[in-house]
């Protein structure tokens, strides 16, 4: 990792990092967070600029003559694909929400208790999250037709020529209908778990780094203190203190914290990015198509023109 530059300024000291991670790092180790700012801004902005971009076409979609064939009612999401989607909605816009206050702490002029406060529940809503992330892991296997990662997860053989053959398809206005993910939106949904699973596992490690706290909480509290199974050593460790801890000890795990949590900011800026383009790409569906791809998340139908390709052969229609 290169050395950070920095160059002192009037009213303190400002960092000048050539990357988000380093962007990052030097926000966690407590420094100012005004290029953070600046980062998570122009994300914003993008992601709005994306949005009304796909807004202002839809219209001119929506108005097109419909010679397609009659749309039918196809059970695609089962309960606990549904259940996941909105719970997993729910927490993450709950941990960006206080993950942004986190980094942005010094700007809102967060104590350092009150830091302590956000990260704490950042962990709790994280804990539910992984929950429901393992549970929609193990779904994958088990679950059905189009909740299985055999129907999502383009490794198949053959993806890479289904998949061009649908740009190519979809580029000319012949795109087929799928009842399930399309190859592209298996490719966005398999950047999404991805990126899901990495926030998912950083996030348990930095949270035994940073409050030591469950899964790996109890070892790392005793790396800290060099306690080894003397475990009364550990009962005045305070999250945020170092009173208590091997200065050493404690020295070679915020080194090696460093990358964890490089990984976790950088992903959680590339999941904004992700989550824009798969909104974008669902509100164009819905447009488009007419499709009902919203309302499958809610009631598990949707309304496909003609025959899905991707249909199982006990999957049939509602008329």
């Amino acid at each position: 990792m290169p050395e950070l530059t920095l160059r002192r300024i009037q009213h303190g000291v400002m960092c000048r990092p050539s990357t988000l991670v380093q962007c990052s790092l030097q926000e966690s180790a407590g420094m100012p967070t005004a290029l953070c700012n600046r980062h998570v801004l122009i994300i914003l902005l993008l992601s709005m600029t994306m949005l009304l971009t796909a807004l202002t076409r839809l219209e001119a979609m929506n108005e097109q003559p419909d010679n397609q064939p009659k749309l039918t009612s196809y059970k695609v999401w089962d309960r606990h694909v549904r259940i996941f989607h909105w719970l997993n909605v729910l927490c993450i816009l709950g941990l960006i929400f206080i993950g942004l206050m986190i980094l942005n702490s010094k700007s809102f002029g967060v104590s350092a208790d009150g830091k302590i406060l956000l990260k704490t529940i950042h962990v709790y809503i994280g804990y539910v999250f992984v929950v429901n992330l393992i549970w929609r892991l193990i779904w994958g296997f088990i679950g059905s037709h189009y909740a299985k990662w055999s129907s999502i997860i383009p490794v198949h053989k053959g993806a890479i020529r289904e998949t061009t053959s649908y740009i190519n398809e979809l580029s000319e206005g012949k795109a087929p209908s799928y009842a399930g993910h399309n190859p592209l939106a298996k490719i966005m949904v398999s950047v999404l778990f991805v990126l899901l699973i990495t926030q998912a596992s950083t996030g348990l490690i930095l949270a035994g780094t940073d409050l030591y706290l469950p899964p790996f909480g109890h070892e790392i509290a005793e790396q800290v203190t060099n306690s080894g199974e003397d475990h009364q050593a550990l009962e005045g460790l305070v999250p945020g203190s170092k009173q208590g801890v091997d200065q050493a000890a404690y020295a070679r795990m915020r080194e090696w914290r460093k990358p964890i949590i490089s990984i976790h900011v950088f992903s959680f800026y590339l999941l904004l990015i992700a989550i824009t383009m798969h909104i974008v790409a669902v509100v164009i569906s819905e447009f488009k198509e007419k499709n009902g791809i919203v309302s499958a998340m809610i009631n598990g139908e949707k309304f496909i023109k003609g025959k899905p390709v991707d249909e199982p052969k006990n999957n049939k229609p509602k008329l």
